[in-house]
């Protein structure tokens, strides 16, 4: 098998061009002399219409590369190329009226909305600021959105966020997010603060507004159960970089990073009598301010070698739509090994 241009990682044989596309991006805090590596050099495809997982654990940097790609925080270098027009080297004015397009919904319900503000307020206020709509028209747009997500909009809007459940806020957020006709949701952990069964509702509700507003989604998460159902291919991250891309239902059958199965093995069987498993990772993940040479699982990894400590794997096929770095794949060929610099 041969390396990818990771910029293509996972992207299949569409020929249509991407809606979203990340090149090499790196997000970097300076902590006194020493750089934390956030995000160090992801490169992924989305199309048009489709969702696309981004999973990895807690303080990977999935969240960050969320909103580095919306430039709530501008990365350190890198491309995001977004309906073909690269937002990293926007002026401020020119990025505003680009990332109308994109909108984001943040993991806190609670936290992401204004208490002070009613709630028709809240999802009026992008037509507000835009200038988009007023009088009759801005209360008709208001409406259908709210009705769009499942609440009552004469209830409702009158409303504070203090008098809503969680999962009541994350469907006004969800209005808010979608009053100015979006193409990209960024969802961010969008579930993880909520109940089981509001987190079944939250997932269907993002599915059918997906179909009705053609929507496409970049989903964030640390569920793989969650990002199973909702995506139709999911990106693995670990410690700032990409390790698998690859179609949902092939990631989840056949992974092919040795991090990839030891996530999908590390969740929680749904039977009481089920006997116990051990830990499918031993240790903990390194300090994104001093990371491992090589491959940055290898202290993890039970297959690592003195090849994974000298040289960094590169994404690489293995399987049509099916993209892996790692020198030793559970699914395709061995590496081989990178020719010297000459």
């Amino acid at each position: 098998m041969t390396a990818v241009d990771p910029g293509q990682a996972g992207t299949g044989a569409a020929t249509d061009p991407p809606l979203l596309s990340v090149e090499d991006l790196k997000v970097e805090y300076r902590r006194g002399h020493r750089v934390l590596q956030a995000v160090s050099g992801v490169s992924l495809s989305v199309r048009r219409g489709e969702t696309m997982g981004l999973v990895g654990e807690s303080g990977c940097g999935k969240s960050t590369t969320g909103r580095a790609i919306v430039q709530v925080e501008r990365p350190t270098s890198g491309s995001v190329v977004f309906e073909g027009t690269e937002l990293t080297s926007l002026g401020r004015a020119e990025l505003r009226r680009a990332r109308v397009g994109m909108q984001m919904i943040f993991q806190d319900p609670v936290s992401s909305l204004n208490p002070r503000r009613r709630v028709r307020d809240i999802v009026a206020e992008p037509l507000d600021i835009w200038g988009r709509a007023d009088g009759e028209e801005r209360q008709r747009i208001v409406h259908t959105m709210l009705e769009a997500v499942g609440l009552d909009p004469e209830s409702a809007g009158p409303r504070r966020p203090r008098e809503f459940s969680g999962g009541q806020c994350q469907r006004i957020s969800i209005a808010r997010a979608l009053v100015m006709e979006p193409k990209l949701l960024v969802c961010d952990e969008v579930v993880s603060a909520l109940d089981v069964s509001v987190q079944a509702q939250i997932l269907n509700l993002l599915e059918d507004l997906k179909s009705r507003y053609d929507l496409t989604l970049l989903f964030i998460a640390h569920d793989l159960a969650v990002v199973k159902n909702i995506s139709d291919r999911v990106a693995v991250m670990y410690l700032g970089k990409l390790c698998e891309v690859a179609p949902s239902e092939t990631l989840y059958r056949a992974p092919a990073h040795h991090y990839t199965k030891a996530l999908l093995a590390s969740a929680l069987e749904p039977d009481p009598s089920a006997a116990g498993r051990p830990p499918a990772l031993q240790g903990e993940p390194p300090s994104p301010l001093n990371p491992p040479s090589g491959c940055r699982f290898r202290t993890r990894c039970p297959r690592a070698e003195d090849r994974c400590a000298a040289e960094e794997p590169l994404m690489r096929e293995v399987a049509p739509g099916h993209t892996v770095a790692c020198h030793f794949p559970l699914a395709g060929a061995v590496a081989p090994p990178v020719a010297p610099a000459s």
